[in-house]
């Protein structure tokens, strides 16, 4: 697999458009660093460790819906293995004039785009979230 970012956002959508209540992924410390800003912003209800069919270690992700409908309206890729997205503190742009939030890898860890100017660093966008 070469994104394995990319592939986890591609299951929760997949998932909330067959109206599952939860999705497994491969496990990785970079995705649950994704998947813990995804449940500190309300995105999901949360994840917890599990194992596939297989026996390897991934995670359970419990999606949140609101009166049938997907709470994630939104979820984009922007940083992709073949062109990757580094953004300055100053060029990071809001998402839906801050309805939304942008994923940001930086080098005090995985944060949300306003943290990031709060904490004034850049880094690279890994996905956007609405």
């Amino acid at each position: 697999m070469n994104d394995p970012i990319g592939d986890m956002l591609t299951r929760i959508r997949n998932s909330q458009m067959r109206g599952k209540s939860t999705v497994l992924t491969p496990a990785s410390k970079q995705r649950a660093r994704v998947l813990d800003v995804l449940v500190d912003e309300g995105y999901i209800r949360g994840y917890e460790p599990a194992t596939d069919v297989k026996g390897h270690p991934a995670f359970e992700i419990s999606l949140k819906y609101y009166e049938g409908t997907p709470v994630i309206r939104e979820l984009k890729r922007v940083s992709k293995p073949g062109r990757r997205v580094y953004l300055g503190v100053g060029d990071i742009s809001q998402v839906r004039q801050g309805l939304g939030v942008s994923i940001v890898s930086t080098s005090k860890g995985v944060m949300t785009d306003a943290t990031a100017r709060a904490q004034n660093v850049g880094g690279e966008v890994l996905c956007t979230v609405f």
